[in-house]
């Protein structure tokens, strides 16, 4: 079974950076490639519904933000380490939630239902 995991969230101060990461785990991989795949990351924050972020396509050319992060976050991938990363500048207190990546191959595309795999999330925790 492909299990996605995310890493590098934190508590931070408002106007802070992190940097995401999503890479598929190394014992659940099999023959999945996360490189072969359109990567989408999501946030849900408590007691909301989970939202997108943004999306990448498979070699990276092709990115898509939701509008609320567009300017500030950044999204990118390194193939040859099959990791997707997650940039977040300017950090605001309302970008607390917990952000989970997720892996389809349907397109650079904001629908969760469009993505096959899905991580665990990792919390990012921004304070005033």
């Amino acid at each position: 079974q492909v299990q996605l995991v995310e890493s590098g969230g934190g508590l931070v101060q408002a106007g802070d950076s992190l940097r995401l990461s999503c890479a598929a785990s190394g014992r659940a991989r099999g023959n999945f490639e996360l490189a072969s795949h359109e990567v989408g990351w999501f946030r849900q924050a408590p007691g909301k519904e989970r939202e997108f972020v943004s999306a990448i396509s498979q070699n990276g050319a092709i990115t898509y933000y939701a509008g609320s992060v567009e300017g500030r976050f950044t999204i990118s991938r390194d193939n040859a380490k099959n990791t997707v990363y997650l940039l977040l500048d300017s950090l605001k207190p309302e970008d607390t939630a917990v952000y989970y990546c997720a892996a389809g191959l349907r397109g650079v595309v904001a629908a969760g239902y469009q993505y096959d795999y899905w991580g665990q999330g990792t919390q990012v925790t921004v304070s005033t």
